[in-house]
């Protein structure tokens, strides 16, 4: 924590001597007090000593304390500024404000008004620090605990949003428990591996109101019933978003946007656009789209584009339910097509639904595997959640976000599947035909350890295609990946610490389902 001592404080008042009760209560609390009667003074001296929070009147002689905010933000941009005035009135507020203040303060001031300010903007980091880091360890044991207990997925879901709070909340603290977070989402992700193991299968024989909410169920569950309420419905699919991703762009929301729900769906295994976000454009489970529509249907070893068909599977699905409804469709590949969708929003507002995939984050896990600078930039999750934020505050979707609301819209954020940070290499063989993803193996000849893998021998019992009689699908778990023996240490090398999709983990299964309105 930070001492008092190490704390200097500038204080500029042309009524300073009045205020020398307050600088010696400072002063008996440890700190350094400097005191200016001026503007001039005030900058002279931020630019000579080093302070570390900037008390200024708002009415001097001279140039007020508004005129120099300016200047001592572009000279000390991460001091704190906190303005003293005797001033109610709302347009010197609103100039205050305007000007990045940090804090204001209407006279007469107590010395505790002052001692509040100063904690809560220079002390609140080790405060802030201190008091997360004690709340995380007593929830430690409670969350070991409910890893342990847990027996339906509403547990898991329950688990992995706490897991999540907690990461983002110990992001920037104590090294040893970022490391004691990561193991407990690794015992979480063996308990969540275990559960679905035992009972994915099950899903599919459950009635509807007996299973999650999974990948072809979304818009049926979601979508449809907006719709039939009379609802214009904008969805921005970020394909390969994960729910600690959302939960960092978050913010940069609730500015101008409500959000009225945040869930979280099960995308189907595997976790992988071939099959979740056909699966859930089409409201069908890939064997089905495989057996009802197999020109529409895109094999692995084929080299075409495994999603090129998503808007025929989505005018499918909506004939089943609203068979007239007018929708729009456009997948957004670079900068250049999101603004041209944000152009021809006035057009397309009579649509009751828009359908937009934006696909960067995918773009990026995958570049990210090939590319040195990448690879330096998105050393680990925190590094993935924070270049996402810079992409999303700097893409079109904010705007197209307040443009819609502006025009009605309900706005959803969703995704297909997440991704998971691979540490783990696991033996697998298998023949020419073997699909090559890291996270899953789908083929009629592989040889694995049974024990290390979520594996199923007859693909029709959890709706996957089987390319012949004997297609066996094994799913990846915690932080595994598939390496072929051959060229074995370089292939492990190469591929160890990326993020990839396609297997069983929290982070690649529990995706976000969110609904914004207008604030």
């Amino acid at each position: 924590m930070v001492a008092p001592k190490d704390i200097t404080i500038l204080w500029a008042d042309d009524e300073i001597d009045l205020l020398r009760p307050h600088i010696l209560f400072l002063e008996s609390k440890g700190y350094r007090v400097i005191t200016v009667t001026n503007a001039n003074d005030a900058l002279n001296t931020a630019k000579q000593q080093k302070v570390d929070i900037i008390f200024l009147d708002e009415n001097m002689p001279g140039k007020s304390g508004l005129e120099i905010i300016l200047p001592l933000k572009q000279s000390l941009p991460f001091v704190p500024v906190i303005m003293i005035t005797k001033s109610e009135e709302e347009n010197v507020m609103n100039n205050a404000i305007g000007a990045k203040i940090d804090d204001y303060l209407i006279k007469p001031v107590n010395p505790n008004q002052i001692l509040l300010s100063i904690k809560k903007h220079v002390e609140n980091r080790p405060l802030v620090i201190n008091a997360t880091t004690q709340s995380y360890q007593v929830e430690f044991s409670r969350l070991s605990m409910q890893i342990n207990t847990a027996r339906q997925y509403e547990d898991w879901v329950n688990i992995y949003r706490q897991l999540v709070f907690w990461e983002l909340q110990l992001e920037r603290t104590e090294v040893q428990l970022l490391q004691t977070i990561q193991a407990q989402k690794q015992e979480a992700n063996a308990g969540f591996g275990r559960f679905i193991k035992n009972n994915y299968q099950s899903w599919f024989d459950a009635r509807q109101d007996e299973k999650p909410l999974i990948s072809p169920t979304v818009f049926s569950r979601k979508i449809v019933p907006l719709l039939e309420k009379g609802e214009k419905v904008l969805m921005i699919l970020i394909d390969n978003l994960r729910y600690d991703q959302w939960r960092s762009i978050m913010p940069v929301l609730t500015d101008f946007a409500t959000i009225v729900s945040e869930d979280l769906y099960c995308s189907i295994l595997p976790t992988a656009t071939q099959y979740a976000r056909n699966a859930l454009f089409s409201g069908l489970m890939p064997m089905e789209i495989h057996q009802i529509f197999p020109h529409l249907w895109i094999d692995e070893e084929e080299e075409e584009s495994k999603n090129i068909n998503e808007e025929e599977l989505l005018a499918f699905q909506l004939k089943r339910y609203t068979p007239s409804l007018p929708f729009h469709y456009e997948k957004i590949n670079n900068y250049r097509y999101g603004q041209r969708l944000l152009e021809r929003l006035p057009n397309l507002r009579n649509h009751p639904l828009i359908v937009s995939v934006f696909n960067f984050v995918d773009i990026l896990s995958h570049a990210r595997t090939q590319t040195e600078v990448l690879k330096e930039l998105v050393l680990d999750a925190a590094a993935y959640r924070s270049v996402t934020l810079s992409w999303f505050q700097h893409s079109v979707i904010p705007e197209l976000i307040r443009q819609a609301t502006d025009f009605g819209y309900r706005v959803v954020i969703t995704t297909d599947h997440g991704s998971i940070q691979v540490t783990n290499p696991i033996k697998v063989i298998g023949d020419k035909r073997t699909t090559s993803n890291l996270r899953y193996k789908s083929g009629k000849n592989l040889d694995y350890n049974w024990r290390e893998v979520y594996e199923v021998k007859k693909p029709s019992t959890i709706h996957l295609p089987s390319t012949n009689l004997s297609t066996t699908y094994i799913f990846a778990l915690n932080n595994d990946y598939f390496v072929y023996p051959n060229n074995y240490n370089q292939f492990v090398s190469y591929y160890k610490n990326t993020f990839q999709h396609g297997g069983v983990s929290m982070e690649e299964m529990l995706v976000p389902f969110v609904e914004l309105t207008a604030r």
